[in-house]
């Protein structure tokens, strides 16, 4: 009986492979919110086979239900373009895999176009960083290139076994004979390369248990080349021309097939056999790099070493002794791609919002946010504690963990206060460049605040100076003699239920409204800003120029924190959203009593034009290289006092995870953020604003208390900054403390009156000693605290917060989201979210509005904003409203001055007393200590 081959059916095997892609395509789009591969082909030119291959490998990746998207450019596009759409596919995140038709026109360069491709998207498995990964022992490439990866699921598919059998390979190409070598090596085979020029060519060939032709010879090795029991691998696709096909030709492989089935174990085909197996790969490794795409790219964290000096050394200079990683590395090591961050310079970056996008599939890790008891002057260091707390969780507990934290206003930098970064061994760093400019965020707030300024004064001016036709054809002129309303101007006009789109059509009457905004002067309420603390801008008279022709008003600067445009970026949760807050923020009123926006003045999206890159967050590093976002800084008073949604969004994602990974086994992560001022202001405002319109929920509070400050609440003589403390915070008073415990006591109460735990970190200073900080602990788990602990991470890092760490932890996996909720509801009257606020944050007995205060509600309610949150614009160093009354007063009614609305922000702020925007310089201001070394650059006296 003779022998006959079996026939290895590799359009079969490819078969059962596209299948199996399929349902694993399936269950990640239904695991991942929809998450689909993606196939990115380029294809140079209109050459027939190379269409032919691109519509198979279309067709393969619509069964397979893998997305593909074809680039088809002409056969003279210049390598420049070429390279141009190269690098924007490596800049998408969406596409998991990249290839470049070949061959390509004679006039590029192939080598430099494929080498430009993301290794980590080389599908095709020709970038030379995966073909020398492959070649290299104990190492693994991106990508296996498809016809070797099918060459060797086509033996193991069919049982062949390769350890310990001598293979031969005939064909030395890169793209097929070296790396089928290799693979065949790893999987423990002898191996044997060789080609058309071998001299015993027929002798080595017949040594063979497997053979691999792949030498593009058609029939070149005959059947009696073969040793008996043979495995073909028959790689090769050769025409040759046969007269009864009606093509005139037909295909046959490098090995004579009909001589080879009597003397084979088992032979592939051509075609059929391994031609099918090359598309099926190309699909299987698309899956395989979306499936890394989803796990990312996360390199390991270094942290930093921390070189601890005694006596403890000023901020600057324990900032300057640390050299900060390269902001690039601290990218990577949160799995940032590329294309998702951009560096300025060497220490800071900007973080792209597409990172949203692309994890949106994870759950949130861990959301933190640290609050203050009422402090003092100095500050009670809740910036150091967040600081030392993210560098504890980070670089001693190894969990991940990003701080968020506001960006300081240069106003304070060079006032009384100093800096924001932290202190002492918990700090960002570069301090300098965290204090000073940044990425420049401020100062686009800056302009587009005065931008908008400038265009309120213009309006007016142009109104009163000009005809109803004059005014309306210089806002629409006809060019070309065309007129056409720009996008601004269709905002208008639908608001005033204009619904018409051409300038040509409005009546007289529609031009007039359209054109005349009538603001009434004294209504205004947007002052220009500066990001410097100057008390002789607080006032100001502007129109007194000639050309002004006498049209004089009061108005004056506020720091540029203060600016709604601020808090707008810190509330934000798009560019689109952003767009509408900054067109919707109110200026002043008309005549008839209506709002008039910064749409309606038509400066709206100039405003989001300057302010387009200050809405990606900044990356930063502490000392320890955790990770920091510092992104926006609104005022704690008039606005809400901390920094953006966006930040802490991002940074829930990267610290997030997902189920179904494999290996993405990293604990699920902690965001630690700030909320600026005491408890009873920048917690509140935290919960009933900013969480309100971000969706995000709070698993733990920490409550930053000092001995100094409960003193202080128990009757200690006042602490003025820029003076000397009294010696009665330098020496142990037990009884003074429980005196001052109250305050703890009620800001704790408050804390969890929103259903959060609670944890009591309890700076400490060396003048504090033992028994006072037990007392504070016992007195704040007896308030109703999770946990209190002790903290020196000011003077030892994360080390120093160790154990707050630990408690935060814990918190945070006792917290119960269903036990969350908001102080008021929206659909209370304003007066009503008010007295809420008073009652249970304050303790107020009740409130009482001015006459203006209750105009203005009125006002508001009429105009369709008495469903805004509130954010209360109080003292931050009392609960009350009255900054001497200390500890918890009682038997008090707060009274409310005024009430402005912030609507393109989202809240309505009342004024419970008088709220400077406009710092002031002391006598002796930081800025007397701040130089810079002229001939390192080295910047000295910020702290």
């Amino acid at each position: 009986m003779s022998h006959t081959a079996a026939i290895i059916d590799g359009k079969a095997i490819a078969e059962i492979i596209r299948a199996e892609l399929q349902a694993e395509v399936a269950q990640l789009k239904e695991q991942f919110n929809g998450y689909t591969p993606h196939l990115a082909i380029i294809q140079v030119g209109e050459r027939e086979d190379s269409s032919l291959y691109v519509r198979m490998k279309e067709q393969a990746a619509l069964k397979a239900n893998i997305k593909i998207t074809i680039q088809r450019l002409p056969a003279t596009t210049s390598q420049a373009t070429i390279l141009d759409a190269v690098q924007a596919l490596n800049d998408d995140t969406t596409v998991h895999g990249i290839l470049v038709q070949l061959p390509l026109p004679a006039h590029l360069d192939e080598k430099s176009i494929t080498e430009a491709i993301d290794f980590r998207k080389d599908v095709d498995g020709f970038h030379s960083a995966n073909v020398g990964q492959l070649a290299k022992r104990d190492t693994h490439p991106a990508f296996v290139p498809c016809t070797p990866k099918g060459i060797i699921e086509l033996l193991k598919r069919t049982n062949v076994e390769i350890a310990g059998k001598r293979a031969v390979v005939v064909g030395r190409s890169n793209i097929v004979g070296m790396p089928v070598s290799h693979l065949l090596q790893d999987l423990d085979a002898t191996v044997t390369v060789c080609h058309s020029k071998t001299t015993n060519l027929e002798e080595i060939v017949r040594s063979a248990d497997i053979l691999i032709a792949a030498v593009g010879r058609p029939n070149l090795i005959q059947g009696s080349w073969l040793k008996p029991g043979v495995v073909v691998i028959d790689v090769g696709t050769n025409a040759v021309p046969d007269a009864s096909k009606k093509s005139g030709i037909r295909w046959v492989g490098d090995v004579d097939f009909d001589a080879a089935l009597p003397v084979a174990s088992a032979i592939t085909p051509v075609p059929g056999g391994v031609g099918p197996m090359t598309v099926a790969m190309l699909m299987h490794n698309t899956v395989e790099s979306a499936k890394r795409y989803l796990k990312g790219f996360k390199e390991p964290t270094h942290y930093l070493s921390l070189n601890l000096v005694r006596p403890v050394p000023s901020d600057i200079d324990i900032a300057m002794a640390q050299t900060p990683k390269p902001i690039t590395r601290v990218a990577a090591e949160l799995g940032l791609f590329n294309s998702e961050f951009e560096a300025y310079g060497r220490n800071k970056a900007k973080v792209s919002l597409n990172v949203l996008d692309r994890l949106s599939y994870r759950k949130d890790g861990n959301y933190v946010v640290v609050a203050g008891i009422t402090p003092t002057p100095l500050g009670e260091g809740k910036s150091t504690t967040t600081i030392g707390l993210c560098q504890a969780l980070g670089a001693h507990l190894k969990i991940p963990a990003i701080a968020c934290v506001r960006q300081p206003s240069q106003g304070p930098t060079f006032g009384i206060k100093g800096g924001a970064a932290g202190g002492g061994y918990s700090q960002v760093i570069p301090m300098d460049e965290f204090n000073l400019h940044l990425t420049g965020d401020i100062h686009a707030v800056t302009a587009a605040n005065n931008l908008l300024a400038a265009a309120i004064d213009a309006r007016i001016f142009h109104e009163s100076t000009q005809s109803d036709k004059a005014l309306y054809d210089r806002l629409v002129p006809a060019k070309k003699g065309v007129r056409t309303f720009s996008a601004v101007m269709l905002r208008r006009l639908k608001k005033l239920g204009i619904d018409k789109t051409n300038p040509n059509d409005l009546t007289e009457e529609e031009r007039t409204r359209f054109a005349r905004l009538d603001i009434d002067p004294a209504t205004i309420t947007w002052q220009r800003v500066l990001d410097t603390n100057d008390r002789f801008l607080r006032r100001i008279t502007v129109g007194q120029g000639p050309q002004e022709q006498g049209r004089t008003r009061e108005t004056g600067f506020d720091i540029a924190v203060a600016s709604e445009v601020m808090a707008v970026l810190a509330l934000t949760t798009d560019l689109r959203d952003m767009r509408e807050r900054l067109g919707r923020m109110v200026v002043a009123s008309n005549t008839r009593g209506e709002p008039i926006t910064a749409d309606d003045i038509g400066v709206g999206g100039a405003l989001t034009v300057l302010m387009k890159d200050a809405i990606k967050p900044n990356l930063m590093q502490t000392l320890e290289g955790t990770p920091v976002f510092v992104h926006a800084g609104p005022f704690a008073n008039i606005a809400h006092g901390n920094s953006s949604i966006l930040a802490d969004r991002i940074a829930l994602k990267l610290t997030g995870t997902a189920e179904g990974l494999g290996a993405d086994d990293s604990p699920k992560g902690f965001v630690v953020t700030e909320a600026g001022f005491g408890a009873d202001i920048g917690m509140e405002k935290f919960f009933d604003i900013k969480c309100r319109y971000s969706g995000l929920m709070p698993n733990a509070v920490v409550l930053v208390a000092t001995i100094k400050a409960l003193k202080m609440h128990g009757g200690g003589p006042e602490v003025v900054a820029g003076k000397p403390i009294s010696e009665v915070y330098l020496n142990e008073n037990l009884e003074l403390l429980q005196a001052g415990c109250g305050n703890l006591a009620k800001h704790i109460e408050n804390a969890r009156k929103f259903g959060v735990p609670v944890v009591v970190a309890v700076n400490r200073f060396s003048s504090d000693t033992d028994a006072e900080v037990e007392l504070v602990r016992k007195n704040a788990l007896a308030a109703g605290a999770f946990a209190s602990v002790s903290c020196d991470h000011w003077a030892n890092g994360g080390l120093g917060a160790v154990d707050l760490a630990n408690a935060v932890v814990a918190a945070c996996a006792s917290h119960k989201p269903e036990e969350f909720k908001f102080l008021y509801d929206l659909n209370l009257s304003i007066e009503e979210k008010i007295a809420a606020i008073a009652r249970e944050m304050y303790g107020a007995d009740g409130i009482e509005l001015s006459e203006a205060a209750r105009k203005k509600v009125e006002t508001y309610t009429a105009q369709g904003f008495a469903h805004l949150p509130i954010c209360m614009a109080k003292t931050h160093l009392s609960l009350s409203h009255d900054p001497k009354r200390k500890g918890v007063p009682t038997g008090f009614v707060i009274p409310v001055r005024d009430i402005r609305a912030s609507v393109g922000a989202g809240f309505l702020y009342p004024l419970l007393g008088e709220m400077q925007t406009m710092p002031g310089l002391s006598t002796r201001p930081c800025f007397f200590d701040v130089d810079v070394d002229p001939d390192t650059g080295r910047v000295y006296g910020l702290f």
